[in-house]
């Protein structure tokens, strides 16, 4: 079994879930794909530059594995590479690609294959646009396109089946601290969190937006959705790192961020996650290791709205940034340093 994401019957990408590897015999494999497939696909071959059919393809949609149809790479994220080859600069989920040493041609490079039929692809490269400045050069051989007008066709049932199955073993926690780009980089640093997702909370649907959000008078919090694993890591841990890694004390601000939708907050969704709260933030006030007192507000949950898509793994596409350098860098820090027996094997910031 393979963990990945897959659409479902709604055409949305879900997951991670888990999903049969497939195996065939390299009969099998011959009599299913044509012979320039199996040369690529098979045989770890590259087709010829600037002769590939989807080279200039601009349509929208989705490009799978000629293999067996896992979810590659969205038209969204193709640009021109000049290279001869399709180029992405993201695939359309990093579960769904593996990458492996490659020294075939006498020189180090970073193969790409299917992860769920170990097809080759082609390779990446560290020359691409903003924001990853990676470059996947695929082989049009090893691709299948679907049109945006019939994504419904890549519907996975493994996809209803998994995400069904995963959702016992998942929850989530909304949290808020300040700026929703720093909180979302501390939580994506700990092992059991699978996703964390900036958006707001405590205001109305009408002002959930940036901009309505930025005046400070709609209710709202910035915060962060975090989905994880309770039998990997505990709520009451979860809002342990989530103390230390920002200021609790300060009302309605954190460092020059100033206004309510910055305020020390915990949005419950149960009578127990209220309980479990109001534990932790006891322990924290009796632990003496706050100067000021704690002013982080329990909040019922009404809703989660979801943030824009330009603010989501804001730190990971502008590392750059004066205020990701001077803000949430140092808090990514401090988690690392604080919690490393927590922490992922590899940083999602790293990837």
């Amino acid at each position: 079994m393979v963990s990945v994401r897959l659409f479902n019957s709604s055409g949305e990408l879900v997951g991670p879930v888990s999903s049969p590897k497939v195996e065939r015999s390299e009969a099998e494999w011959r009599e299913l794909l044509s012979a320039d497939q199996f040369r690529v696909l098979r045989s770890s071959g590259t087709e010829r530059p600037f002769c590939g059919a989807l080279l200039n393809n601009k349509e929208e949609g989705v490009y799978t594995c000629a293999g067996c149809r896992l979810p590659l790479f969205a038209s969204t994220d193709k640009f021109e590479s000049g290279s001869g080859w399709p180029s992405f600069f993201q695939p359309i989920a990093k579960e769904n690609v593996a990458e492996h040493a490659d020294e075939s041609q006498g020189m180090l490079r970073t193969e790409i294959n299917c992860a769920r039929c170990d097809g080759h692809l082609g390779h990446v490269f560290e020359d691409g646009p903003r924001p990853t400045g990676l470059r996947f050069c695929l082989n049009s051989e090893s691709l299948d396109f679907t049109p945006l007008t019939r994504a419904a066709e890549l519907a996975d049932p493994a996809a209803e089946e998994g995400a069904a199955a995963a959702s016992a073993t998942r929850t989530t926690a909304i949290l808020g601290g300040g700026c929703f780009w720093c909180v979302e980089a501390v939580f994506e640093e700990l092992e059991g969190v699978l996703e964390a997702t900036s958006g707001y909370a405590g205001g109305s649907p009408e002002t959930a937006n940036y901009k309505a959000v930025c005046g400070g008078d709609t209710g709202h919090a910035e915060v962060v959705e975090i989905l994880y694993e309770p039998d990997r890591i505990s709520f009451e841990d979860l809002l342990r790192v989530h103390l230390a890694t920002h200021d609790p004390t300060t009302q309605d601000r954190q460092g020059n961020d100033i206004g309510t939708q910055y305020r020390s907050a915990i949005f419950y969704s149960s009578e127990d996650e209220k309980r479990r709260a109001e534990f932790v933030l006891n322990e924290a006030r009796e632990s003496k290791a706050f100067r000021a007192p704690i002013v982080t507000t329990l909040e019922p949950l009404e809703t989660f709205y979801k943030a824009e898509e330009y603010h989501q793994n804001y730190v990971c596409h502008n590392p750059n940034q004066a205020y990701i350098q001077g803000v949430a860098w140092p808090k990514v820090k401090k988690v690392r340093e604080s919690f490393a027996g927590r922490l992922k094997t590899k940083s999602p910031l790293e990837q």
